[in-house]
């Protein structure tokens, strides 16, 4: 069962795609959070998204929101196609233990070994506001995280 709005959410800290950790709970107090899990790097869906999020969604270079992008892919393959793809935002690697964060936020597909699409967007006192998990082949819309940072101060 995935977290749900109005939940604390859970804190974690994992590396990024240059091995630097990222821990959820530095931005408590002074940023909003869009905590995005997806399947795997270089995959189609995957790109579409990340790249929407990439030219669409300028949120990202607000002082107020931060992006992390998740996935179970190492680190390496993280960095590999950051700079392919010119990500510019923090991509997470749960790669050990396997999915462990995912686990946490309720969104790891035991089957495929894999985080299934879920957003989380956390308000600065760390509490879950809005909140989405679609199947592995169902892109999701940036426009509506747009629409629900857009209420949030």
């Amino acid at each position: 069962m995935a977290i749900e709005v109005g939940q604390e959410a859970p804190d974690f800290e994992l590396k990024d795609q240059h091995g630097t950790p990222v821990r959820l709970s530095e931005f408590r107090g002074s940023k909003n959070v869009v905590l995005v899990f997806y399947p795997l790097a270089f995959s189609g869906v995957c790109t579409g998204e990340l790249c929407a999020i990439r030219d669409d969604f300028p949120e990202v270079t607000r002082d107020d929101v931060e992006l992390l992008a998740v996935s179970v892919d190492s680190s390496f393959v993280l960095r590999t196609w950051a700079d392919r793809d010119k990500f510019t935002f923090r991509l997470l690697s749960d790669f050990w233990p396997h999915g462990g964060v995912a686990k946490l936020y309720g969104v790891f597909d035991e089957n495929m070994g894999v985080a299934t699409r879920g957003t989380f967007i956390i308000d600065k006192a760390g509490v879950v506001r809005w909140t989405v998990v679609n199947p592995i082949p169902e892109a999701r819309s940036v426009a509506e995280y747009q629409k629900v940072l857009s209420g949030l101060s």
